[in-house]
Parts: C-alpha cells; structure tokens; sequence
C-alpha cells in the first residue's frame, strides 16, 4: 500500500494525539442500526490499529438515538478492553452516568451548545439549564474517579442562528472548565469554520486561561474545510484531534451536518508532515474498508478510495 512522501511542515507539533470518534459520533447517525457485535468488532480493530483513544458510545436515551441503544450489550461485549480512562461514554445526565457507571466505564463525556436553539434542540434545555445538568454530573464522575471531556457544538456557526459571537462561545468553554471538566472538545458541527475562525477562537480561550494543554478539535468536512482547519489548529499548539474512522458521521439533531474528518485522510496528512501519532494507517484503512462491507457502501474517506480504489 502507497504511504505519503515524508516531508516535515513546520509549526506542527512533534506528536498528535487522535480521539477515534468513528464508533460513537460516526454511527450514530446512520439510517439503520449497525448489530452490537460489529461495533465491538470495530473498536477491537482501531484499538489493534494504534488508535488507543476511542469514544465508545453514548448512554443517552435510546428513544433520543436509537443507534445507540445497545450501550451496554457493547460493552459487555468489549470486556475490559471497553473500559479504562482510554474508552470515554458520551452521558447527557445524571442517568446517563448511572448506566455508565455500571457498565464500569473509566471515563465519560457531556455534549453542551455555544447556541441557544441548538441546546434546546438538542437536549430540550437552555445553555444555562444544560450548564446546571452537567454539573453534579461532572462532581460524581470526578468523585469516581473519571476523566471528564466536555464537547461544545456550533462553536463556528449554526443553522438556525447563523453567525455565532466568539464570546458566547468563549462563555460556554468558560462554564465547563469552571465545572472542572479535564477537556474542551471544539465542535464545527456544520463544517462551516476556516482557518482564520479556528485561529480567533483559540486565541480567544487562551486570553481567559483555557490554553490548547485543555483541548481538542473536531472538525465535520461539509465544506470539505476539516483537514484545513485541523492544520492550522496544530500550528496554533493543539495536539488532540477528534476524527472518524473512514469519514463516517453527522448529527441527528443538525441535519447539515455531515461527516466527520476522517481518521485517514488526517493520518495521510501527518505522517506526510512527520508527526507522529502511533497509528497504522494501513490497518485504519482496512478497518475502514471491512466496516464499509458491513454497511453496503463505499467509505467517504478520500484516502480510503485512493489506497482501495472502492
């Protein structure tokens, strides 16, 4: 299989860390519901592949996303691979964490909105109600012991309310930081961000003490800008990238949302530039291209077609 021509970029970090969203926020938005026994398969496969950091589902009400539901047969499933401070749950409340906690998960994530009427649509609350909800959930996963992440959506801009005011996007990361969550996930959940955004906001968090040390990237390629914008976060200092194996995702509450940054197309472009991240590429793509056979279509992943010719 062709591998990328060695090349270091300059101002890119010596290694990047990728948090593998693939089974998680890449399936959640599928038509139909992929069987337990493939999604174990799968995490099996990007764990053997190098891809140590993997969100694994999400306990959220299985009427809410019906892909989901068997979050817990998955784990089962998974044994102890599934679990540890390496293999976040998504949790949308305190009963969420419940059932996580009793799948015996070692680390959760919350999902909250820079924007209003994404929060209401997305989990029927204002920013300030879902701010609340998360707290006592925050204290009892640090009181057992749990690394906490906190994703925030439409930090670049919103279907319904457009444009989205960098200081109310700095003052919902604020929020979460305060609630002692470890880590910022920074959505562009319509993939509607360029370069010069990514730059003001991080920027922005770093004027109020949130450094790029507290946080992540993820980018959806709508616009085909998640690469571009993911580059020039790592020459901003961040080192943590959220991606999908083989593009897959999108999110069932913003329609214009589509797929994830692929996990390949980010490594060709990494280990082109000589950063190292301790994954194979090659077992991504054929990772990739067994979970496109399980699902009856090709996988969006430029890199995947290039090296498959699928």
């Amino acid at each position: 299989m062709r591998m990328p021509q060695l090349e270091p970029l300059p101002g890119l970090p010596e290694r990047v860390t990728i948090y593998e969203v693939g089974a998680r926020d890449g399936l959640q938005n599928e038509p139909t519901v992929v069987p337990a026994a493939v999604k174990a398969e799968l995490i099996r496969r990007l764990v053997a592949a190098g891809l140590d950091l993997v969100e694994t589902t999400s306990f959220v009400n299985p009427a809410w996303v019906p892909q989901l539901a068997d979050a817990a047969e998955v784990l089962d499933l998974l044994g102890d691979l599934g679990r540890g401070p390496r293999r976040p749950v998504l949790v949308p409340n305190e009963r969420g964490l419940d059932r996580a906690l009793e799948a015996g998960v070692g680390a959760v994530a919350v999902f909250g909105s820079a924007t209003e009427t994404f929060a209401r649509r997305n989990l029927n609350r204002s920013v300030a109600e879902s701010i609340a909800m998360f707290r006592p959930v925050v204290d009892r996963a640090r009181g057992e012991g749990l690394w906490v992440r906190g994703y925030v959506s439409m930090c670049f801009g919103d279907p319904w309310e457009g444009e989205v005011p960098l200081g109310q996007v700095v003052d919902v990361c604020r929020a979460l930081i305060d609630l002692g969550i470890d880590q910022l996930s920074l959505g562009d959940t319509i993939g509607v961000a360029t370069g010069g955004q990514v730059v003001a906001l991080l920027r922005a968090l770093d004027a109020v003490g949130i450094g790029v040390d507290r946080i992540g990237v993820h980018f959806h390629d709508t616009y085909g800008q998640a690469l571009a914008n993911t580059l020039r976060a790592l020459q901003e200092g961040v080192t943590v990238v959220d991606s999908s194996a083989g593009g897959l995702g999108g999110c069932p509450y913003a329609r214009s949302a589509t797929g994830n940054l692929a996990t390949e197309d980010l490594l060709w472009a990494l280990q082109g530039a000589g950063v190292r991240t301790g994954v194979d590429l090659e077992a991504v793509v054929q990772t990739s291209r067994w979970l496109a056979g399980q699902m009856g279509r090709p996988s969006p992943s430029r890199v995947v077609k290039a090296l498959t010719g699928d």
